[in-house]
């Protein structure tokens, strides 16, 4: 290889230190759209976690240094009764186990949902992306339309569907709603990001001879985890945090915890017991905001990826 003739020569080095650094010039810290760009930041999360933190703080008070009155200030006692009393003990109108049982018809409810609906609308989402079958234009329209029909509008025709089939107040005829429901979107998010992959993977499975579940088991589902994760967070919060459905379709002995948290609030027994509430609440949003936020980096590569197609 040749010698670089103005790495040796002194002159062109003295030229190049003459003439300055190249480049964008840095923009010194406090330049005024930073300024503007993190007083915005700062102002959104301060006003995010402000209710968190007096939800927080008054959770771990007691009654005496809540009727003081100063939301804001820490407790100066920590107490950690009204969390205990809030899952195992509050009363929810006769009955006085607390959120307990309201969590574990929770995690009975939200587990089998999730999984059967993000199942069956992977599969849709595969089948509409890469195999053309006839009235698949029309199956995706109906689903496209599905998944924007206002709950409210199909609660009496399902109450009439549950009573007949003898599902009606019990588990399993709310999972079958929530799976029900969830389908539409999910097939619209895995169909998006199905049809983002590489059709040339597609095109040589199927030259090699595999088939629909080959292909869909051994090269679309383990490409398909970061929308896997999109779908299991939307899953989660939604059907966790769902009080609609939970009021409406199952009996009091198998309320979700969204329902039970409503009833301890607007208790009319006894003293409004204040950091009992608030501990009842940040137990009830405990689980999907630790699936957010275990999941989160992946959730963001999920939505981008299925975002890239229509």
């Amino acid at each position: 290889m040749a010698p670089n003739p103005n790495a040796l020569d002194p002159n062109a080095s003295s030229a190049r230190l003459a003439a300055g650094p190249r480049g964008k010039k840095p923009r010194p810290v406090l330049a005024p759209r930073n300024i503007m760009l993190y007083g915005a930041l700062i102002f959104a999360a301060i006003y995010y976690l402000l209710p968190l933190y007096v939800m927080v703080v008054t959770s771990l008070k007691g009654m005496p240094e809540i009727r003081l009155g100063n939301i804001f200030s820490p407790p100066v006692e920590i107490t950690f009764e009204p969390w205990v009393k809030a899952w195992s003990t509050a009363c929810t109108g006769l009955n006085c186990d607390g959120l307990s049982r309201g969590f574990w018809n929770s995690v009975r409810i939200t587990i089998p949902s999730t999984v059967v609906s993000i199942a069956i609308a992977s599969v849709n989402g595969y089948a509409l992306a890469n195999w053309r079958f006839k009235g698949a234009d029309l199956f995706f329209t109906i689903l496209i339309v599905g998944a924007f029909i206002p709950y409210q509008v199909m609660i009496y025709p399902i109450v009439i569907v549950l009573r007949e089939l003898g599902l009606y107040g019990s588990l399993t005829g709310l999972i079958i709603v929530h799976t029900i429901f969830g389908m539409p979107i999910l097939t619209l998010l895995f169909r998006n990001y199905f049809t983002s992959l590489p059709e040339e993977l597609f095109k040589a499975a199927r030259v090699d001879g595999a088939g629909f579940w080959m292909i869909y088991f051994k090269i679309m589902l383990p490409m398909a985890l970061p929308i896997f994760v999109v779908a299991m967070i939307l899953q989660i919060t939604g059907i966790w945090n769902d009080f609609l459905f939970g009021v409406v379709f199952t009996r009091p002995e198998y309320y979700p915890m969204t329902v039970q948290l409503n009833n301890i609030v607007n208790s009319v027994q006894g003293v409004k017991e204040y950091n009992v509430n608030m501990a009842a609440t940040i137990l009830t949003g405990a689980v999907p905001l630790f699936v957010y936020f275990v999941s989160g980096r992946l959730f963001v590569r999920g939505i981008a990826a299925g975002a890239v197609k229509g």
